[in-house]
């Protein structure tokens, strides 16, 4: 009974802490707006592009308009490797006929 014990302790902690609070930032957009007051509530607005976006979009409003900590921009794709100096689509063209004659 004793080896149970911190194992019904353990179990109990888990069971009885607070739920995790929902993410307010939104990853995918690199602008929020932080919307409050009484009217229309306390909240964060990310789904802005830009900061010109925003703050059209907050004007007239008890908001404002915030760089989202949270943005992950989209991986840059590595460019295609370069072949050689002077060497387009026909010295590529060319150079794939001399291999293909030599086999």
């Amino acid at each position: 009974m004793r080896s149970l014990m911190p194992a019904i302790v353990a179990i109990g902690m888990l069971m009885a802490s607070a739920p995790a609070l929902a993410q307010l930032f939104d990853p995918r957009y690199p602008v929020c707006m932080h919307v409050y007051g009484e009217q229309e509530g306390d909240r964060m607005d990310c789904i802005f592009t830009s900061p010109d976006q925003c703050a059209a979009s907050a004007s007239g409003r008890s908001a404002t308009c915030l760089v989202n900590p949270y943005y992950a921009a989209a991986p840059r794709l590595r460019p295609p490797p370069a072949r050689g100096p002077g060497c387009g689509r026909s010295c590529a063209a060319s150079h794939h006929r001399k291999e293909a004659g030599a086999r």
